[in-house]
């Protein structure tokens, strides 16, 4: 899967319009459902990169202790 360029914050914002467009219930079913797979999307994106960067402050949290340690 190819990832996008957009930022984590951007992806965000993104999710809130459409989360804040569905509450408002006054778009089209098929719309809806369009809206609704988009967000399940960038959900996953946003669960991905923070993923990802809790392992990277896991990683440079490790190398930080073992070099205290020595």
């Amino acid at each position: 899967m190819a990832k996008s360029s957009k930022s984590f914050e951007s992806k965000m914002e993104m999710l809130e319009e459409i989360v804040t467009k569905l509450e408002r219930g006054e778009a089209p079913l098929e719309e809806c459902m369009s809206m609704y797979e988009k967000g399940v999307a960038l959900a996953k994106e946003c669960m991905t990169m923070l993923d990802e960067a809790e392992q990277k402050i896991k990683t440079v949290g490790a190398a930080g202790q073992a070099a205290a340690d020595e």
